[in-house]
């Protein structure tokens, strides 16, 4: 078993102590990064970053532990780009104004952003300006910064498509939203397309990460096969515009 799965495995049976099921998923941590016991203090820390109070423009991974940080946003009239589930629907723009006020919570979860959030290309999204400012929830995140999903490497994928036109680089500061729980004390070797995150925000505590190597740039193509880019319309805009089949 590698071990990011045993790590994942461990966190997941603290994690289920504290975790918020989700309604369609439950407690299946392998489907859903979930909200969690605390989550409000974690989002203070957040709100609390000057890169965050001082971010045009920011991209949210649309996980259950980062629905308060959204719906904040939304009333504070803080622009950002959010992923559908998987992907599978591309990207949202949540614009300031596009949410009737008393709906902000509806629309920071999953099918509020699919109503009220626009459909953006990545083309779009680079009309725009610059990511400055990225957020990610985990399953896991090492007190060295390397950053477990669920196993499927969507960010991983956000990441790498950012940076492959430009919206985002090594300089762009990403924060892990988790409870103490999901923090892994030993340090972990990072793979070739693991994103190191500069923050780890927790319920007591803010954890900054000295990154020592630089965060990888652009999409491995080799290791991404044609279903995945046939099932993810930004991964086909860019196959498109890098001329590959």
């Amino acid at each position: 078993m590698s071990t990011s799965r045993v790590v994942r495995q461990r966190i997941w049976e603290k994690l289920a102590h504290v975790a918020r099921p989700d309604t369609r998923f439950h407690l299946n941590f392998a489907e859903v990064i979930p909200d969690f016991e605390g989550a409000d203090a974690a989002m203070d820390q957040i709100e609390a970053l000057p890169a965050y109070r001082q971010s045009q423009l920011a991209f949210v991974t649309p996980d259950n532990s980062l629905v308060e940080l959204r719906r904040r946003m939304i009333a504070a009239g803080k622009p950002f780009v959010v992923s559908t589930y998987n992907i599978h629907r591309g990207f949202r723009l949540m614009a300031p104004g596009s949410v009737p006020k008393g709906l902000e919570l509806y629309a920071a979860w999953l099918d509020g952003i699919e109503h009220f959030g626009t459909p953006i290309t990545l083309e779009d999204i680079s009309k725009l300006g610059r990511i400055d400012f990225m957020a990610t929830g985990a399953s896991a995140v090492s007190i060295d910064g390397i950053r477990f999903g669920k196993g499927h490497g969507f960010f991983d994928l956000e990441w790498g498509m950012f940076t492959d036109i430009g919206l985002a680089d090594d300089s762009t500061p990403v924060v892990a939203a988790v409870h103490d729980v999901q923090v892994v004390d030993e340090k972990l070797p990072a793979s070739e397309t693991d994103i190191v995150v500069d923050l780890i925000a927790t319920p007591t505590r803010m954890i900054e990460v000295a990154r020592h190597a630089r965060r990888p740039r652009g999409i491995k193509w080799d290791l991404i096969t044609a279903d995945r880019i046939a099932a993810t319309p930004p991964l086909k805009e860019l196959a498109r515009m890098r001329g590959i089949a």
